[in-house]
């Protein structure tokens, strides 16, 4: 190989290093601020989290972990941690943000029987009636985890128990009358919510 040709190469080389790093997100950076702040939401560290979102032109809220796709909202949602959703949420966290699934907090929370975390998620906004990729909404979510108190929730919040999901084609009211052990569930979705 010639001197000339060696050269060219390592200029082509050096340029594709180049444009690469310009183009590589922020975010995905190893010790940049939205890796910190997810690193401090997985850790329960209060203290860096809020120095992070303090910093003027920190818009990393709803920042989604490389691993797993998550926002911090979905973290402290599977983690059943009500003190971090409220604190996430008076931060600005949206509440309708979607996992690699598609999963909202509120779909995560119904899931779970995370009663709490459903009440305060619905405070700040969340789609009662949001589906994930399978088209599950929520109530669905609640109604086959046999939930009553997230189910009752909902409905009280507006949700549709005749939405049915893209892989079955079943609805909250169809997985209820389905499953014998749904009875006070199915009764809550066929009575007619309580007009003002």
């Amino acid at each position: 190989m010639t001197r000339a040709m060696g050269r060219l190469i390592s200029t082509i080389a050096a340029a594709l290093l180049g444009f690469i790093a310009l183009t590589a997100p922020v975010s995905a950076q190893i010790g940049g601020p939205s890796y910190q702040f997810i690193k401090a939401v997985k850790d329960k560290d209060l203290y860096k989290a809020n120095t992070i979102l303090s910093e003027p032109g920190a818009a990393i809220i709803d920042h989604r972990d490389a691993d797993s796709g998550d926002t911090a909202l979905h973290i402290v949602v599977k983690r059943r941690d009500l003190t971090w959703v409220n604190y996430l949420l008076a931060k600005g966290a949206n509440p309708n943000m979607e996992d690699r699934s598609g999963n909202t907090p509120l779909v995560l929370a119904a899931a779970q029987g995370f009663t709490d975390g459903v009440t305060a998620l619905i405070k700040a906004g969340a789609d009662v009636n949001g589906r994930n990729r399978a088209g599950e909404t929520p109530l669905i979510k609640a109604v086959q985890a046999l939930n009553t108190p997230v189910v009752r929730v909902l409905i009280a919040n507006g949700a549709k128990p005749d939405l049915a999901d893209h892989v079955t084609g079943y609805s909250a009211l169809d997985y209820a009358e389905r499953d014998r052990r749904a009875g006070s569930i199915l009764r809550l979705l066929k009575t007619p919510p309580k007009e003002d």
